[in-house]
């Protein structure tokens, strides 16, 4: 769409000459806080099923909730600026979970070891780039493009905020409310809602996992005619939150990946297979003997990652079209000025040398930090695509949304291109993996900003916020994210990690322990029984065992496979006790991409018949992303969120026949299910039962002994956990919290 000279005329709420308290301490620490805690929740789930879902509308109902309580304590009330920069700095740390999560991991599942330093700097020179590169168009594409550019979270999240004004701030913007209104019960309804959500995602749990008291997965294996077929779902709060939030459509669109590749692909291999005498590449064993998990490991992955790639790409260059108006209208806009008065409040940026200096600091920062591996040549691929990337996903964000945002085929689309430049350059081999690698990082992170920090501005633009102070509130929530969501990933890596006896996997393979450098510890539960240091070695080849990393002692005998905890193997410790592993399917197509071009090691064969999977679909008309990632994903992930979204489907279906929604367009519809209480309580699900998850994991090395033990109790006398009926007994807690979230989703008529 060209862009219009013209920009619209809209009111905000809190006109430009009124003058609130806006970046107080308070809203920034506490939107700073809150920040770090989704970050923390959306990087769990990242790494769990590759997707998160906004932080906005929750950050601002928590922050809302806050501040009213501190001013019945005897604090100051809050205005509603504070409010919107307090869920203007939380929003960071959603979109940085979720590029540090699809990108960072990768370089532990190629073989390398994860550095805290290298994590935090791509974390904060990704936020910051893709901050600073949306500055300039603000005016464009928030302000002239109003019409055009509907960004729905942050209009969404603005229509909240003003439903929970407060007295000074109805004063302010000329409404007057009475104390006991209906949208003062409403606000403080709301409130409830997702406070009461993200205290039962955590009880649930805590019960489900700590205590024992009912399994956590539920699993049914087929038998003939469809052998080594299964269904089951991981019966979490948080998952089920994703589903309703995400809706009907793409949650059953992600479910039917799952069940082509469990109930089809599994089952079809193996009724192929089962007769064959000799194993079939890349497998290593005979595919009788393989479980279903097996065939999948051995065979569905890379279908899957075939399919997830082409998915991506197709993605993104159906968006072509919209990316050219998208960079036109940007690059028309700056520079032009606009037809508002720039000393009003309202249209004041942070001053554009700033913005070039910082712009210029972080390309001299990417090109001389030692933990990047980065080169110039590097550093220039990072400022092109971070430009082109930040700009597409703004405009792609305020048109359809930021969860269909296509943020991770921006972030295959970067790394192809850079593998190929690399790769016509002769630079191949293991030494550049990391570089390619932290290009597509810090790209996909600017990208997934921009698009946030989009949303946020908006949200500003519609109730009256400074835009310089909103983007002064969003780099300080950025950077706060950045830095803690590093050591998180790592944690909750060294939580899953198994160190498996290199007796049981490559009983015969001895190195030179004098030529090794490096040194480590076990981490984790299983530190406690040894506390010997090992020199460590990076096996590159299968002869005699898995490559991988490996644990040497100092007679060159090797001590344990170092088996992560992202994307890792092994379910089960030397002790017996089982390991949850986080699949981190975008994570794992990011190395099957680099690997591929760089070392010509992809079974290529398996890959195109994922991409073959994309392109059917594609060619009936349905939209191919979303179902390629439930290919790729475990069906018990997928399945507990097309549960979610049946609920949001049922919901919605009860609630358009009351008298309010009588005469909305399916899109009005749509908006008004995002802005509902069921949407409050799934988020307040999500945030609780992630929050949970990485409390868990992270405290599991200090735990073992209360996790073992009730673990012997829960097997030996809970029939919710162990025996012939635990499964069916187990979807009895979780059948409760799928009922409560329908009926709060119900809305009663309007009098």
């Amino acid at each position: 769409m060209p862009y219009d000279p013209s920009p619209p005329t809209v009111k905000p709420y809190i006109p430009a000459s009124s003058t609130l308290p806006e970046l107080t301490w308070r809203a920034l620490i506490m939107g700073t806080v809150l920040g770090m805690i989704f970050g923390a929740s959306s990087l769990y789930l990242v790494l769990k099923v590759g997707l998160t879902v906004s932080a906005s509308i929750p950050v601002a109902v928590i922050a809302i909730t806050l501040f009213g309580l501190a001013r019945k304590a005897g604090g100051r009330e809050a205005t509603i600026l504070e409010n919107s920069i307090t869920q203007t700095a939380g929003s960071a740390g959603e979109s940085l979970a979720f590029g540090l999560g699809v990108t960072m991991p990768a370089i532990m599942i190629l073989g390398f070891d994860l550095e805290i330093s290298r994590v935090m700097l791509v974390g904060v020179l990704g936020g910051l780039l893709g901050i600073l590169m949306m500055i300039p168009m603000r005016r464009t594409m928030i302000v002239d493009q109003h019409r055009e550019l509907k960004y729905p979270e942050g209009t969404a999240c603005a229509e909240v905020l003003k439903a929970a004004a407060t007295e000074s701030s109805r004063a302010a913007a000329g409404e007057v409310r009475d104390a006991g209104s209906d949208e003062a019960k409403e606000a403080r309804q709301r409130a409830f809602i997702i406070f009461g959500g993200f205290g039962l995602g955590l009880l649930y749990k805590v019960l489900n996992i700590s205590l024992k008291l009912w399994k956590d997965t539920v699993n049914f294996v087929f038998d003939a005619p469809l052998k080594a077929g299964s269904a089951g779902a991981e019966i979490s709060p948080e998952l089920l939150g994703v589903g309703y939030i995400i809706g009907p459509r793409i949650a059953m669109i992600m479910a039917g990946g799952g069940v082509l590749s469990y109930l089809l692909l599994i089952p079809m291999i193996k009724f192929f297979g089962d007769a064959l005498t000799v194993p079939v590449a890349p497998g290593t064993m005979l595919i009788r003997d393989m479980s279903p998990d097996d065939v999948r490991s051995a065979y569905v992955l890379y279908i899957g990652a075939g399919a997830v790639a082409a998915g991506g790409l197709i993605s993104l260059v159906r968006s072509l079209p919209t990316i050219w108006n998208g960079l036109k209208g940007g690059l028309s806009g700056i520079g032009k000025g606009s037809a508002a008065d720039l000393s009003l409040r309202t249209e004041q940026d942070m001053p554009l040398k700033w913005v070039v200096i910082g712009c210029l600091g972080i390309i001299a920062a990417i090109t001389f930090a030692t933990p990047l591996h980065m080169n110039l040549l590097g550093a220039l691929l990072i400022l092109v695509f971070g430009f082109l990337f930040s700009t597409v996903s703004s405009r792609l964000t305020g048109e359809v949304g930021s969860s269909s945002n296509p943020i991770s085929g921006m972030a295959v689309a970067t790394l192809l291109f850079t593998c190929l430049i690399f790769l016509l350059m002769g630079w191949t081999g293991g030494r550049y993996y990391v570089t390619a690698l932290s290009v597509g990082a810090i790209v996909c992170i600017a990208a997934s900003n921009a698009g946030t920090t989009s949303q946020d501005l908006k949200t500003g633009f519609l109730v009256g916020s400074t835009p310089r102070l909103q983007q002064y509130a969003i780099l300080a929530g950025a950077l706060a994210s950045a830095l803690v969501l590093g050591p998180i990933l790592l944690k909750l890596n060294d939580a899953g990690t198994v160190y498996v006896p290199a007796a049981q996997v490559a009983p015969h393979v001895t190195t030179d322990a004098s030529r090794l450098t490096d040194t480590m510890q076990l981490q984790g539960p299983q530190a406690a029984s040894d506390h010997a240091t090992y020199k460590v070695w990076q096996k590159t080849d299968s002869n005699g065992g898995p490559a991988g990393k490996y644990l040497v002692r100092a007679d060159g005998t090797l001590a344990y496979l170092v088996d992560p905890g992202i994307n890792g193997q092994y379910h089960t410790r030397p002790d017996g006790s089982e390991v949850k592993k986080f699949d981190a399917p975008k994570a794992v197509l990011m190395s099957y991409i680099i690997k591929g071009i760089l070392d010509h090691q992809l079974p290529w064969t398996l890959v195109l018949f994922g991409v073959m999977v994309a392109v059917v679909l594609e060619m009936s008309g349905v939209a191919s992303l979303a179902f390629t990632v439930g290919v790729y994903l475990p069906l018990v992930s997928t399945l507990p969120i097309a549960i979610g979204g049946i609920i949001r489907w049922l919901v919605d279906r009860r609630n358009g026949t009351l008298p309010q929604y009588t005469g909305l367009s399916g899109d009005e519809l749509q908006a008004a299910g995002d802005r509902s209480s069921g949407t409050l309580l799934a988020s307040g699900y999500i945030a609780g039962g992630a929050l949970a998850g990485i409390i868990i994991a992270i405290t599991a090395g200090v735990m073992t002994d209360f996790d073992n033990t009730m673990n012997k109790w829960a097997e030996a006398a809970n029939p919710f956990f162990a025996g012939a009926s635990s499964d069916l007994l187990s979807i009895l807690p979780y059948a409760a919290i799928c009922v409560l979230l329908y009926v709060v989703g119900r809305e009663k008529a309007a009098t």
